[in-house]
């Protein structure tokens, strides 16, 4: 059975850091595409950033471009998101997820399979 663990959510102040992690267990698949979805109250869910095996197929949402930088250590099948300089908008439920195949062009919540428990960043103004 698949297992995504996140981890590093918090409240920090606007222009502050945190990062994310997301372990995967329960699986060994020789392509795989990793990311992050947000949802605030209220709004749509959001596709933040995913990569693919290898770092092949990278993808960010043009609100977190130049802020945020998605990686990944096979070694510990965990990825990464360090998100710096955060605003307020960022705001949100941060869900880990995963799929054992390459990144979609423009990924959709449909074309995960499995997804993390969840993980809220707060940034305060």
């Amino acid at each position: 059975q698949v297992q995504l663990v996140e981890s590093g959510g918090g409240s920090v102040q606007a222009g502050g850091s945190l990062r994310l992690s997301c372990t995967a267990g329960g699986y060994t698949y020789s392509s795989v595409c990793e990311g992050w979805f947000r949802q605030a109250p209220g709004k749509e869910r959001e596709g933040v950033a995913f990569i693919g095996t290898e770092g092949v197929g990278t993808y960010y949402a043009d609100s977190v471009k130049g802020r945020f930088t998605i990686s990944q250590d096979n070694t510990k099948n965990t990825a990464y998101l360090q998100m710096n300089s955060l605003k307020p908008e960022d705001t949100a439920m941060y869900y880990c997820v995963a799929r054992p195949l390459r990144c979609p062009r423009i990924p959709g919540s449909a074309d995960f399979a499995h997804w993390g428990q969840g993980t809220q960043v707060t940034v305060s103004s």
